[in-house]
C-alpha cells in the first residue's frame, strides 16, 4: 500500500511540474552601439575613438521556462558589430580613420530569471555564455601625409622622417590590417571563433494569448582576443605599427522580440483559469 501510495504522489508531483513548464520560440531584432576595446590604441595619442551604432537585423529563439521564475534560452541572431577611430596629427587635426567592421553568427544560451505572478508583464534578468562565429570582417587603417606622435614602443611606419621635436613626417597610408576575405594571407585573418559573456534584463508583455513581447537591453563581451594567433604572436613582438594590449568586443544595445508561447501565455491562461473557477463556483 505504502509502495502505491508512493508512486501515486511521484506522479502528481510528475504532472504539476510539467503542467509548470512552457515552451517558446520567437523572432528577436537589436540595435548595438559596438566598441573595439583595445588600451593599446587607446593609449596611443594618434586614436581617438567614436560611438559607432550597428544593427543586428533578425535572430531566432527557442527557450523552455521551468515554472513562473526560472528559464533557459537559446539565440542564433546575426550582428553586425565594429568600431571607428580618426587619426589624429600632432596638431591635433583630423588625417583619416581606422575602421573596424565584422559580421558574427552569435548563439547566445541564456539563464533566465523572472518575476513571478500572471500579470499583463514580467520583468526578468539573462545571463550566459556566447559563441561568436565571424562571417566577414575587415580593419582598414587609412590617412593621409601628415605629421604624428608616434609613442616609443611602437615602431615607426615604414617611410616616416623623424623631426628634432620628436614627431615624425609619415607618407600616406591606406590599407586593410587584417581581414576574413580569402585574398587575405592567414596572419592576416580575425579569430574564427569567441567565446563572449551575454547579460540582458528588461520585461516580457503578454499581448494574445499565444504571443508576448521582449524589451530587453543586452551587452556581451568577449573573453579572447579578436585577433588570429599569428597576428597576435607579431604584435606582442612589437613588429608591427601599435602598441600591444587584449582586443575585445563590446555590444550594448535594445532587442526586441515576438514569441510563440505554446499552450499560451501566462496572464490569458490565468484568466481563462479565473473564468472556469467563476462559472464552477455559480453551478453550486
Amino acid at each position: 500500500m505504502k509502495k502505491v501510495l508512493l508512486v501515486a504522489a511521484l506522479f502528481i508531483m510528475v504532472q504539476q511540474a510539467h503542467s509548470q513548464i512552457k515552451v517558446h520560440a520567437g523572432l528577436n531584432t537589436a540595435v548595438n552601439s559596438t566598441f573595439v576595446l583595445d588600451q593599446g590604441l587607446k593609449a596611443d595619442p594618434r586614436y581617438l575613438s567614436t560611438a559607432t551604432y550597428k544593427w543586428a537585423p533578425i535572430g531566432v529563439s527557442f527557450g523552455v521556462d521551468f515554472g513562473k521564475k526560472f528559464g533557459l534560452q537559446l539565440e542564433s541572431i546575426r550582428s553586425y558589430m565594429g568600431q571607428l577611430y580618426q587619426v589624429r596629427d600632432a596638431y591635433d587635426q583630423i588625417v583619416g580613420e581606422r575602421k573596424f567592421d565584422m559580421t558574427y553568427i552569435q548563439f547566445p544560451l541564456m539563464m533566465k530569471l523572472m518575476s513571478g505572478g500572471s500579470g499583463l508583464a514580467r520583468f526578468n534578468f539573462q545571463m550566459g555564455p556566447q559563441l561568436s562565429i565571424i562571417q566577414t570582417g575587415t580593419e582598414i587603417l587609412s590617412y593621409v601625409q601628415s605629421t604624428q606622435n608616434i609613442p616609443d614602443e611602437v615602431p615607426p611606419p615604414v617611410g616616416a622622417v623623424a623631426n628634432p621635436d620628436g614627431t615624425y613626417d609619415v607618407p600616406a597610408y591606406d590599407e586593410i590590417v587584417t581581414g576574413t576575405d580569402d585574398i587575405q594571407e592567414a596572419l592576416y585573418s580575425f579569430q574564427n571563433r569567441e567565446i563572449q559573456l551575454a547579460m540582458a534584463m528588461g520585461v516580457d508583455l503578454d499581448i494574445t494569448r499565444l504571443v508576448y513581447l521582449s524589451i530587453n537591453a543586452k551587452a556581451n563581451y568577449s573573453f579572447t582576443d579578436m585577433r588570429g594567433q599569428d597576428l597576435l604572436d607579431l604584435v606582442k613582438s612589437g613588429d608591427v605599427s601599435e602598441l600591444f594590449d587584449q582586443r575585445a568586443n563590446l555590444a550594448v544595445g535594445l532587442q526586441l522580440g515576438v514569441h510563440f508561447m505554446f499552450g499560451g501565455t501566462r496572464r490569458f491562461n490565468a484568466m481563462d483559469k479565473k473564468l472556469r473557477d467563476e462559472m464552477k463556483g455559480g453551478e453550486f
